[in-house]
């Protein structure tokens, strides 16, 4: 067989397997919306009485899932219930409202999730008459921020100057504290809080640490290899979490984007060594990057992220952006397009200096060579005397920007959210237009994993 025959082969190979990929996919996000819609069906009753609005406003999914357990508590009760996201509310809907349960997450210091975001552009910004309308509000939030369920008070007030009458005071959440969850329930539920889907954490065990940015001006980068105890599936989509749990802050787990495929072979992550000024190490961090040795194990478990997974965009061109390691979940993307034979992919990426900050280089070069990638645009901020971030880089290819929008592209932002996320969200928007954001928010074609 010559080898160009034995390449078309290969080739031809990799579009059926993509293709079978992209139809698994979406047969499995068509059974999801499929399920979702006979329970919302089933919640909703026989339109006798009119549904209670559970509207929940979630970033990694932990409103959305207690949203739906309110939901069906409720309807265990006899109570019909309507579950949506708040960026699906629209202004007929709350006019016609008589009563509502909130469960709203706050973003960074203070910010409204992804899941409100059309919410607080359109109905926010306006101050709709709502005197009819009765609520209770769950704000899930982070003490360790200064803006402590900021946009949950947000919602509170304005619901409020628009004559809506708290059914109950607001209840606010400390990281998930259960003491406060379990009083949403007693109220709303009825009974003990049902089990979420999260598995359960076991003890990962630590088999390689790589160093990836030796004299960086920032903080040290490393590349993680962990594999779970036997027993225990890897199963995760690229755009997942894996969430850490400390034996001495076991009530605050942390978040980390993952940079590898269940197919690796081993769950990889991409952590910056947090130093605090006295000199101390980040708990998490410092754990991951110091004092955890190599076989040694650390209690982690997986977290399905759905508003950053590829769902109906797999078959979409890719717009990458992110900084720092936040290019992790960016990986993942890109390990599962090149798996796939995808190559409708443009990377963006931003960090400090070219000469020590070149996080995963030969991954990506091999992938700009080989055509996953087909652009590669690596910014550096502290290469020349006007610091240059990945938003100017947007700014300056403003005309091939449209150009994949128009082709039906995706954005996907991982990454800092002071900073970068909020720049990035503003160069899209003079470069297509506040309606087009809009737009490709409402349908999913801008997913941001941020923090």
């Amino acid at each position: 067989m010559t080898e160009p025959l034995v390449r078309a082969l290969a080739a031809g190979l990799m579009l059926l397997a993509y293709a079978a990929m992209c139809l698994a996919i979406w047969r499995r996000e068509r059974r999801r919306r499929a399920a979702d819609a006979r329970a919302a069906s089933a919640l909703a009753g026989d339109g006798q009485q009119p549904p209670v609005l559970v509207l929940f406003a979630s970033q990694t999914g932990q409103a959305e899932a207690i949203a739906w357990q309110t939901g069906r508590a409720l309807h265990a009760q006899g109570t019909p219930a309507r579950v949506m996201s708040l960026n699906d509310l629209d202004a007929p809907t709350l006019h016609a409202a008589q009563q509502a349960l909130f469960v709203a997450s706050t973003y960074g210091e203070g910010d409204a999730p992804d899941g409100a975001s059309l919410f607080t552009e359109t109905l926010m910004g306006t101050a709709p008459a709502l005197p009819a309308l009765r609520y209770a509000l769950l704000a899930l939030g982070d003490r360790q921020y200064a803006h402590f369920c900021g946009f949950a008070r947000a919602l509170d007030d304005w619901l409020q100057s628009c004559g809506a009458v708290p059914l109950a005071p607001r209840i606010e959440v400390d990281n998930g504290d259960p003491a406060a969850l379990a009083e949403w329930h007693a109220q709303w539920g009825g009974g003990a809080l049902e089990a979420t889907e999260d598995e359960a954490f076991a003890p990962w065990q630590l088999v390689s640490r790589t160093l990836l940015n030796a004299g960086s001006e920032g903080g040290p980068v490393f590349h993680l290899g962990l594999r779970p105890p036997a027993g225990v599936a890897m199963q995760w989509q690229s755009g997942d979490l894996a969430q850490v749990a400390l034996a001495d802050d076991p009530g605050r787990p942390r978040d980390y984007s993952i940079a590898s495929l269940a197919a690796d072979g081993e769950l990889q992550l991409l952590v910056r060594q947090e130093c605090h000024p006295d000199g101390t190490l980040g708990k998490a961090s410092g754990l991951l990057t110091s004092t955890l040795a190599l076989g040694d194990s650390v209690a982690l478990r997986v977290r399905a992220h759905r508003n950053f997974r590829l769902d109906d965009n797999a078959g979409r061109p890719l717009i990458l952006i992110g900084n720092g390691t936040g290019l992790a979940g960016l990986r993942s993307h890109l390990r599962a397009r090149a798996r796939a034979g995808q190559h409708d992919n443009w990377l963006l990426f931003g960090e400090r200096q070219a000469a020590h900050d070149q996080l995963y280089r030969d991954e990506l070069d091999a992938w700009k060579s080989e055509g996953v990638l087909q652009r590669l645009d690596r910014v550096f901020s502290r290469d020349q005397a006007e610091r240059l971030y990945v938003q100017h880089r947007l700014l300056q290819a403003s005309d091939a920007v449209q150009a994949w929008l128009a082709r039906g592209a995706a954005v996907y932002v991982c990454g800092s959210l002071q900073g970068m996320a909020g720049g990035v969200d503003a160069a899209l928007r003079q470069i297509a237009g506040d309606a087009t954001v809009r737009e490709l928010t409402a349908s999913g074609r801008y997913r941001r994993d941020v923090y």
